[in-house]
């Protein structure tokens, strides 16, 4: 990566190229540059180049391959001259990279060494899981029930919450599911797969209470396989609202008296399992916050972690990056079962992988959805793949893994807490207020202006490796020390500060009736 030297100021023109093959590269300096800027290269503008937006570095033909990260993103769609700017109509994108012919496993990054010394405090419950937060959760079975199950939680939070100081929080688990669904379907197992693990997350210490309407597909003994059924309200039998409110707000008493008890121990990072997304990505995703999240998933491998990357539309035009790092050919097939179950996802609603880029990614600079994945990849370092989950399952290994989920930021959130995330660090670009209720959500900024704009948003600024003020590895090493305080409840991020917390979403790919 061509980067400015550490004792260069902002205010000279900079621009980022990220690899020796590349023929573009991309501008640093806040509000762009102007036409006529010429760098110390020699490099001169031709026009306004927007931050984040590619300059060619030399004349391209028509048709002739547009470079960045070593990779072709597209090609160009007319002559474009040296110093021009490239926005995304000047860009025709690639065909997707074929699936059966891929290599498995053939350079499998040798495991790097084990980083000992390290710990956080968390929450040890009685089948050997590790919270990091202590709440008390509450599922519905049925979106029917959202309404009066919201109502009791904000009762309980008002009303009883306080006198049990040791509980973080009451969540409620509402969802879009439940009834009006071929609950029989083959596709049906993903969202119910998704609920099921939800309920046992390891943040609710085993203290799940399932609110039901007693008509519901979805039965609540269905939800949690085992549960005892005085863990179980059924509004229908309930004499009226305010009945239904009252028994809600007696049982979530009951269950805040246990929870109250849990105490932070220290615990090994083996029992971490931290998630890693982005949203709103830009053109700096790529050379800053993701390499850094990605450097600091390596760290977390090595402490014995489990890190889980995901957002199947953001990786598929990488994918021939990432099957020579499985560790067998069984965990090669499943990543391509994962990507090719998706591409006829996608074929069913008549659109493919083009329709991921939204109209901010490409003002952040991104030309297409080809540019947005190999950026995107970069979150998951360089450690070797050791599992792939299905959407909404629960890892059985350590290690890197990948978790299957579409790209949407609340059901990509959504599933890794199903898979058992206790943190996730979200890198952003363009900005986002995103944040889970249910597990504390880094966010990191992947430039200076956003962390500047928000400054009370924004966790951790990537955007100083962009200007030279740091690096890779001191803002990974930054993002790694901040997930073991923030697990630790040593610190709080911004979205646990100020309560921001989306809804759940499901993803349901089976038939609604």
């Amino acid at each position: 990566m061509n980067l400015p030297n550490k004792n260069k100021k902002q205010e000279q023109p900079l621009y980022i190229k990220v690899n020796s093959k590349d023929n573009v590269a991309i501008i640093v300096n806040t509000g762009g540059l102007p036409g006529g800027t010429t760098f110390p290269c020699g490099l001169q503008l031709r026009e306004h180049v927007p931050q984040g937006h590619k300059v060619a570095l030399t004349d391209l033909a028509q048709g002739d391959a547009i470079i960045r990260y070593g990779e072709v993103i597209g090609y160009a769609v007319r002559p474009i001259a040296k110093g021009s700017w490239i926005d995304e109509s000047l860009v025709t994108m690639p065909a997707a990279p074929g699936l059966d012919e891929l290599p498995l496993g053939n350079r499998v990054p040798p495991m790097l060494p084990p980083l000992e010394g390290y710990t956080f405090e968390g929450y040890r419950n009685a089948n050997g899981t590790v919270g990091t937060k202590n709440i008390l959760g509450i599922s519905a079975s049925v979106q029917c029930v959202a309404g009066v199950l919201d109502y009791a939680v904000k009762k309980i939070k008002e009303e009883i919450l306080p006198k049990y100081p040791n509980v973080d929080d009451v969540v409620a688990l509402n969802h879009n599911y439940g009834c009006g669904v071929a609950i029989n379907a083959p596709e049906a197992v993903v969202p119910i797969r998704t609920l099921q693990n939800l309920a046992v997350h390891p943040n609710f210490g085993g203290e799940i209470m399932v609110v039901g309407l007693g008509c519901e597909k979805l039965l609540p003994e269905q939800l949690v396989p085992g549960l005892d059924k005085t863990n179980i309200l059924t509004l229908q039998e309930q004499q009226g609202f305010t009945n239904m409110v009252q028994a809600i707000m007696k049982m979530a008493e009951e269950r805040l008296v246990k929870l109250n008890r849990r105490r932070r121990v220290t615990c090994p990072v083996s029992d971490l399992v931290v998630g890693l997304q982005c949203g709103g990505s830009d053109a700096f995703s790529g050379v800053t916050a993701n390499p850094a999240v990605g450097y600091a998933a390596d760290l977390l491998v090595r402490a014995g972690a489990t890190v889980l990357f995901s957002e199947v539309t953001e990786v598929r035009d990488a994918i021939h990056l990432l099957t020579p790092r499985v560790v067998n050919e069984e965990v090669g097939r499943a990543l391509i079962r994962e990507m090719k179950y998706y591409d006829r996802y996608l074929d069913l609603g008549e659109v493919d992988r083009s329709a991921n880029t939204a109209p901010g990614n490409k003002k952040g600079g991104l030309a297409n959805i080809v540019e947005k994945a190999l950026g995107s990849i970069a979150k998951s370092g360089s450690s070797p793949i050791t599992e792939v989950l299905a959407p909404g399952e629960k890892p059985k290994r350590k290690g890197l893994i990948y978790a299957a989920t579409p790209a949407s930021d609340f059901i990509c959130g959504t599933l890794q807490l199903a898979s058992g995330i206790h943190v996730q660090v979200f890198t952003t670009g363009r900005g986002t207020p995103y944040g889970l209720a249910v597990a504390p959500v880094i966010k990191v900024s992947t430039r200076t202006a956003l962390a500047e704009q928000w400054p009370d948003l924004i966790d951790v600024n990537a955007g100083t490796i962009a200007t030279g003020e740091a690096t890779i590895e001191e803002v990974g090493w930054e993002i790694f020390r901040l997930i073991l305080d923030v697990a630790s409840g040593r610190k709080k991020t911004w979205a646990d500060h100020w309560g921001l917390y989306n809804a759940l979403c499901l993803f349901n790919p089976g038939p609604v009736t």
